[in-house]
């Protein structure tokens, strides 16, 4: 199959882009699709908010706001203390917040902050692609299945958009609570326009080493915590760690390194984090691994794991799309239920948390028809099993 990123042309040219996209038929009372430049304002107004995460309050009033204006029964779910104001928010039609799909996506975003601006056919900013982009696409897609009558005003889609994705998943864990099953949802992320077959796990290792503080000018007196936590460094580096033929090769990056008061002053205490990007399920083994090699380099240095998951495989049965594995963790294994998990979104990962933040006009109006084709397989499937039974 030919990848999507490479039939725009004739994705817009189709049949449901003719009758709803430009022409923006009403349904009933709740306005029409969005249409291209109604996508790119609401995608303009999602990244001009910041929404790092543990401040998302202002974006999640915009969502709820926006959606209820539209027509759908928005409720805001409460999170945590952690800032005020965090809420998930879930949007559906009618009365009946149980659908049989869930298209669903997260609002938050890494630091810093990066405003959203314009240049030619590319928009740069902080969340443009992750994961911005996607609560787009998303909105407009449902939009579009509804003004051409393609899902029912009541139990057939509903949009979740949850906070706390990139610090610990909070946001999707609460929705658990909301007790609710579907047969099918759809995460967005970034994958560059193609159906993911999985995604890596993912494991946080921290590395402490305490030392004995003291002048810098008489080394011999102290025990400097920072060249004990490097020597431990050295080693985790040095660790083979499994690997997988579908996954690839397990990684590691340090992220964070802490150590010192003053350079003239023996330091006491130095910690490094890394995380570790598991191509196996072998999680127990890794951590093994992972500790004796540290050990060995640096005796003296404490090892912790925090989480330890192995890779996550998704759902990928429906035709016309490129598929790929991705090296990242989602909020995919932090929903629970027993139902189908597609993964797709516009952009690439591989801006995705960098400075240099941006996304294709072309990819966000692609994703639209994608995510609409995605949720409406999704539907018949479901209809097609029920027949069956």
């Amino acid at each position: 199959m030919k990848t999507l990123r490479l039939t725009h042309s004739l994705l817009y040219a189709g049949l449901a882009l003719s009758r709803a996209w430009n022409i923006q038929q009403p349904l009933s009372d709740h306005g029409a699709s969005l249409g291209s430049s109604d996508l790119l304002e609401l995608h303009k107004s999602l990244v001009e908010i910041p929404s790092i995460s543990g401040s998302e309050g202002e974006v999640g009033r915009f969502l709820h706001k926006y959606l209820k204006q539209r027509g759908y029964t928005v409720y805001a779910q409460p999170i945590g203390t952690y800032s005020e104001g965090r809420q998930n928010i879930l949007a559906y039609l009618g009365d009946s917040n149980q659908t049989r799909v869930l298209v669903t996506s997260h609002i938050d975003t890494v630091p810093s902050f990066l405003p959203y601006e314009r240049r030619g056919s590319k928009i740069w900013g902080r969340g443009t692609v992750d994961a911005k982009g996607s609560v787009a696409a998303q909105i407009a897609a449902v939009e579009l299945l509804r003004s051409a009558n393609e899902i029912a005003e009541k139990g057939d889609v509903a949009l979740l958009f949850v906070v706390g994705e990139e610090n610990g998943g909070g946001g999707m864990h609460a929705a658990n609570e909301l007790g609710l099953a579907w047969e099918a949802v759809i995460f967005g992320e970034p994958t560059e326009l193609k159906l993911a077959r999985g995604h890596k796990g993912g494991m946080v290792v921290v590395l402490t080493a305490e030392g004995k503080a003291g002048h810098s000018g008489y080394p011999e007196l102290g025990t400097n915590a920072i060249d004990l936590l490097v020597c431990g460094l050295a080693g985790l580096q040095s660790a083979e760690l499994p690997w997988s033929e579908e996954f690839g090769n397990t990684t590691l990056n340090v992220g964070v390194i802490q150590g010192g008061v003053a350079a003239n002053v023996i330091p006491a205490q130095a910690s490094a984090t890394a995380v570790v990007r598991l191509a196996t399920d072998r999680v127990d083994e890794t951590k093994a691994i992972i500790e004796r090699a540290v050990q060995r380099a640096s005796p003296e240095v404490r090892v912790e794991f925090r989480s330890g998951r192995g890779p996550v495989s998704t759902d990928y049965d429906i035709q016309g799309f490129d598929t790929v594995i991705l090296n990242y963790g989602t909020d995919i294994p932090n929903l629970k239920g027993d139902h189908k998990r597609y993964l797709y979104g516009p952009g690439s990962i591989h801006v995705a948390h960098s400075n240099h933040e941006h996304l294709d006009v072309s990819d966000l109006e692609a994703a639209v028809e994608s995510y609409r084709i995605l949720i409406s397989e999704a539907l018949q499937m479901g209809r097609s099993s029920s027949l069956e039974l």
